[in-house]
């Protein structure tokens, strides 16, 4: 069996035993308006292949924005989702952004090849530091050309390690390459979201880019407040609580 053949194999049954359908499933309440804003996060390390299409299955169900996934299991989640309309996205050259240019372009074809319909693309953290910014735009614009058109790049920003002029200089490249978001990350510092640093983008990037946060939103109340603030992603593992209540 293939691999192919193992990843139907076991979306199948992971929806005839969550009682929906590959083809279907069932709303079963909640906050849909907000789940459209909701990139739900199953990046963790001891994610499995079954665990990855058991998320997928709630993704459909709460209508999330998409399931942000390893780029291993890209096609996992785009058979999973294959009917609907959630999203699949892969992480680039995360979380440091330090690889060469050539493996992340390695890397955005084979996600887009495999079903990827978004990229979080990791800018190079090493040459920001180094105040390298031509070679940091230079390789922002050849991720954006390689992901091809229709699908979004996302272009993340580390804000915790910048300085002020660094986060200025860097947001004025992604401000002129333009890609479709901007995404306030915390993955390295631990610092949660805040509506704050929303402004700061907001107040460089204005309305060509769109903007997506993640880092400790865990309830709906902090998620609506987050999105009144400018953003229009959030990346998020607490997405079904969220969305529920619970």
């Amino acid at each position: 069996m293939n691999i192919n053949d193992v990843i139907k194999k076991v979306t199948e049954e992971v929806y005839k035993q969550m009682g929906t359908s590959g083809e279907t499933a069932q709303n079963t309440g909640g906050n849909f308006e907000l789940a459209g804003h909701i990139e739900h996060s199953i990046l963790n390390p001891d994610m499995t292949r079954e665990k990855v299409i058991r998320e997928c299955a709630l993704a459909r169900q709460y209508k999330f924005a998409n399931v942000c996934v390893t780029p291993y299991f890209v096609r996992e989640a785009a058979e999973a989702l294959r009917t609907c309309n959630v999203g699949v996205c892969a992480p680039v050259g995360f979380p440091q952004g330090a690889a060469s240019t050539a493996a992340k372009l390695c890397e955005i074809k084979e996600c887009v090849a495999n079903g990827a319909t978004e990229l979080d693309v990791e800018l190079n953290i090493v040459a920001i530091k180094s105040g390298e910014f031509d070679e940091m735009k230079r390789e922002l614009k050849a991720m954006v050309d390689a992901a091809g058109h229709g699908v979004k790049v996302k272009a993340i920003y580390e804000q915790g390690l910048l300085t002020d002029e660094e986060k200025k200089k860097t947001l004025e490249i992604i401000r002129d390459v333009a890609p479709a978001y901007v995404k306030i990350s915390n993955a390295l510092t631990g610092k949660a979201a805040c509506k704050d640093d929303v402004a700061f983008v907001k107040a460089i990037v204005g309305n060509s880019v769109k903007i997506k946060i993640d880092g400790g939103i865990k309830t709906a109340a902090f998620a609506s407040e987050i999105l009144a603030s400018g953003a229009d992603r959030i990346g998020c593992s607490a997405s079904v609580a969220i969305v529920t209540g619970g």
